[in-house]
């Protein structure tokens, strides 16, 4: 290797050329050239006049501290790139970073002053830290006045203020307290903290040998004040059980572990974890708090084939008097999933859960106070079963009243094998004394919809239902759902089993729902080229039906530059509706209706009208198709920044949403097991075809860009139709099924998707020969002899959900076929990528691939 001496900017003039010897494979010296206005940043140049050089750049990727090098080694520099991608490189690193650094609120609370004339808001805003490649969390409080009877001022102090090696904040019922929680990263101790309205109440540190950290994963994660605010109820990781312990002479049998270099731990028994992000979550178990005495106990009761999570309290006038908590429980048994193992759970809302009441630790067990069993065959202790005859039971919410208990299903999902589908809510009526009947009522409040009618309700598709959701009449909540391509806020009354959107019906942007002031509403809305806006709905009075009048609130926050919000402006969107194309009669009636995607064009004016009429306004703009995963998830037409930024740089963007997809019914949704590598991929060419019929996009410059089953359509993309695409780039994909089930954390996904219903019957640890020759015919590399696109690969060496060996098998195997390939690996990140260093080195290199082949 060939080092070159140092060289100092203090030792350069302004400007100018340095002649440095030559390197080891030339005999012509080569030139150093610089500016003293830009950071340094070397590359080498290939000569154009038979002279080599390195060109010296003040330009860094990202921003941060800058070190004098004490040596130059030519062969850590990017020999294979160009000029012009490195002047990319600086270019768009810039303005990404623009993009990347804006704050968002993520989260809100809202309460009643004691006089009631005002409110109170705590909004938790994220920013990435680059530096420290990790989220940055902020607070920012606000005062809340209502000048008039429709109109609201928000009085916002002037910085926010960073939570630093917080996981959690937690306000108590009545907003006077609240709960810190500090999950250490050395793992060696758990900090909780009480704070009063102006002070540090109590500061509880927990060991290991309690339990391990807090969930505050959104989750298994359940935190839950009583309402005397007197106990915390909790998630957290069961204490490990010990290791054992050996020495020079042996086993040691007492245990005991020596710190002075005498003993060692071994390794003990290997235990399943729950999967893709929770390879160090085990055990999510019960605690409560006793926030007087600082002492915390584990609930008893839970069997351990249960692993429990979303807990809150049962109303406290229950059982006389007694204090009970009800949970979720999730089993490791699936029914007919021939496997005891724990299977991931991350995105995967088909793992059968029920809810469960069971007692606190901090009162005398009273055994018969509880329902007893009806099926002697199951042993779950003194946790009772509360959700029998249904697969799905989870976010259990109690009503202001105590009357009633709501909960969200995914019973669609278990009940079919799909990771994801059409939701369902429902109750329990919840007795005056506490002591629900052994087999309690289900009810129906909001069923699965099948076949919505054109323009109705599609069915309900919740990530959550928020902690406090109930309006004031008790009966009424709110929560956000996906309506096709959008997010709208709805209000659902479990009393009646009626539902109402409440955000504008005639709206193309997705609202996305923080909290409730009273019966108004604070809420989020954002369009692909609008960031989110912060909305305030005063609540209008009707006999008829609940309306609401929505108001731009004025947000403290910076928001995009001035150079953004001109890139954006001249931008427009559309929800395009494209009839698919395989109308055949063995589809159900819910297969055969149009699917939806979303086109942004660079060019604002007249962008309707040329979707109907085929006008050439953006004709030579290039197209990216963006592809979601899953399959059965959805891209909705609220603001991604990355989404932004590529639109920022020319191309219009086509955010396909296939047969398969949320929000468009079951029946639907369901149309696509089984037919995986075809169904979807006719799907996005039709959606392709339609907008290059309008006109809308150059045809010899479309890319795509998709992860994990999005990066599975665009690998088959590129192999069944390979002379259609200039380049394109993909995060985590799917590529080979019949190597991908084998060492997933989710085998049965593979199943169903290639088998469709029946795979839940095939399902093996061991997959036959029959099934693994079906899944590779199923799979891209199946095609990737016809593959001639440039290919750029970012994966995550730590996925568990599909494994890196996946992409580096199909890009060996372009690369062995002469196409061209580029590979990012960045080895501590998981199936999402979603570290603020890797997203950032992920879009930008995505970015310049892009500019390289769509010129």
């Amino acid at each position: 290797m060939t080092k070159i001496s140092p060289i100092f900017s203090s030792n350069l003039p302004d400007a100018g050329t340095l002649q440095v010897p030559c390197l080891p494979y030339s005999t012509t010296p080569f030139l150093l050239t610089f500016s003293r206005s830009s950071l340094p940043f070397l590359r080498y140049q290939k000569p154009r006049s038979g002279r080599h050089s390195l060109v010296l750049h003040r330009e860094s990727l990202i921003t941060g501290g800058i070190k004098e090098p004490s040596t130059v080694s030519v062969e850590d520099m990017p020999l294979g790139e160009d000029t012009a991608d490195m002047e990319d490189y600086v270019t768009l690193s810039k303005l990404l970073q623009e993009f990347a650094s804006i704050s968002s609120i993520e989260k809100a609370w809202i309460a009643k002053s004691e006089n009631g004339s005002a409110s109170h808001a705590m909004f938790c805003i994220g920013q990435p830290n680059f530096l420290a490649n990790k989220k940055r969390t902020l607070f920012l409080s606000s005062h809340i006045l209502k000048t008039t009877e429709h109109s609201v001022k928000f009085q916002w102090p002037p910085f926010p203020v960073e939570m630093i090696g917080v996981s959690k904040v937690v306000p108590s019922p009545s907003a006077s307290k609240l709960l810190i929680v500090r999950n250490k990263e050395n793992d060696s101790l758990v900090w909780l903290e009480i704070w009063g309205q102006s002070q540090l109440e109590k500061e509880i540190q927990i060991p290991q040998s309690v339990h391990g950290p807090l969930y505050t994963d959104g989750w298994f994660e359940g935190i839950s004040w009583n309402q005397e605010e007197t106990l915390i109820a909790y998630v957290a990781e069961e204490p490990a059980p010990p290791k054992p312990v050996f020495t020079d002479a042996g086993y040691k049998k007492d245990g005991s572990y020596d710190k002075d270099g005498t003993s060692w731990k071994g390794q003990g028994d290997w235990e399943e974890d729950w999967g893709e992000t929770y390879s160090k979550k085990k055990r999510p178990t019960l605690f409560v708090l006793d926030i007087n005495s600082g002492e915390v106990r584990s609930v008893e009761g839970i069997p351990k084939s249960l692993s429990a999570g979303q807990v809150v309290w049962a109303p406290s006038a229950s059982i006389g008097h007694l204090k009970c908590l009800v949970f979720v429980g999730w089993s490791t048994e699936y029914g007919s999933l021939k496997t005891s193992r724990k299977l991931g759970i991350k995105y995967c809302y088909n793992r059968p859960c029920a809810l469960y009441l069971v007692q606190s630790p901090f009162q005398e067990i009273i055994p018969d106070k509880l329902p007893c069993k009806t099926d002697e065959k199951e042993d779950f202790g003194s946790a009772f079963h509360l959700t029998r005859g249904i697969s799905s039971a989870m976010f259990p919410r109690f009503s202001p009243d105590g009357k009633v208990l709501v909960f969200l299903s995914s019973k669609s999902a278990v009940d079919s094998g799909a990771h994801s589908a059409t939701d369902s809510l429902h109750k329990i009526d919840w007795p005056a004394d506490g002591k629900p009947n052994t087999s309690p009522t289900i009810y129906d409040v909001v069923p699965v919809v099948a076949c919505p009618e054109d323009n109705c309700f599609p069915g309900i598709y919740v990530a959550n239902i928020p902690d406090s959701p109930w309006l004031s009449d008790g009966c009424t909540m709110v929560l956000s759902s996906v309506w096709r391509c959008t997010q709208v806020i709805l209000a659902v009354n479990v009393k009646s089993c009626t539902l109402s959107r409440i955000t504008p019906s005639d709206s193309t942007y997705s609202w996305n729902f923080l909290a409730l002031d009273g019966d108004n509403i604070l809420a989020l809305s954002s369009s692909p080229i609008d960031p989110p806006q912060v909305k305030y709905g005063f609540h209008i009075p009707q006999e008829q039906e609940l309306t609401w009048n929505w108001l731009d609130v004025p947000s403290p926050l910076e928001g995009p530059s001035n150079k953004i919000r001109s890139l954006l402006s001249s931008h427009g969107f559309s929800i395009l509706k494209i009839p698919v194309n395989d109308n055949s009669d063995k589809l159900s009636e819910g297969a055969k209706k149009p699917i939806e995607s979303i086109f942004v064009s660079c060019i604002n004016s007249r962008l309707e009208d040329s979707c109907k009429e085929g006008l050439n306004d953006g004709a030579s703009n290039p197209l990216i198709l963006i592809l979601h995963g899953g399959p059965h998830s959805v891209s909705v037409s609220g603001y991604s920044k990355s989404l932004a930024f590529l639109s920022s740089l020319g191309y219009n963007l086509l955010i396909v949403n296939y047969r398969g997809s949320l929000g468009f019914g079951e029946e639907a949704l369901q149309s696509l097991p089984g037919k995986i590598g075809c169904q979807d991929v006719n799907d996005v060419l039709a959606a392709l075809d339609y907008v290059l019929e309008r006109g809308l996009a150059d045809r010899s410059k479309v890319a795509i860009l998709g992860g994990s089953h999005g990066g599975f359509l665009t690998t088959h993309l590129i192999g069944q139709a390979p002379d259609r695409f200039a380049a394109v780039a993909v995060r985590n994909p799917v590529c080979n099924l019949a190597l991908m089930v084998g060492i997933t954390d989710i085998p049965d996904w593979c199943y169903f998707e290639s088998y469709g219903m029946q795979g839940k019957k095939l399902f093996s640890e061991a997959a036959s020969l029959e099934h693994l020759e079906l899944f590779f015919s199923k799979s891209p590399i199946a095609h990737i002899s016809k593959v001639k696109t440039p290919v750029l690969f970012i994966l995550g060496a730590q996925d568990l959900r599909v494994p890196v060996s996946n992409g580096l098998q199909y890009a060996r195997a372009l690369k062995e076929q002469g196409v061209e390939v580029k590979i990012i690996m960045f080895p501590d990140d998981v199936h999402g990528i979603e570290r603020p260093q890797s997203d950032f080195e992920s879009f930008l290199n995505i970015g310049v691939w892009f500019k390289k082949y769509l010129k």
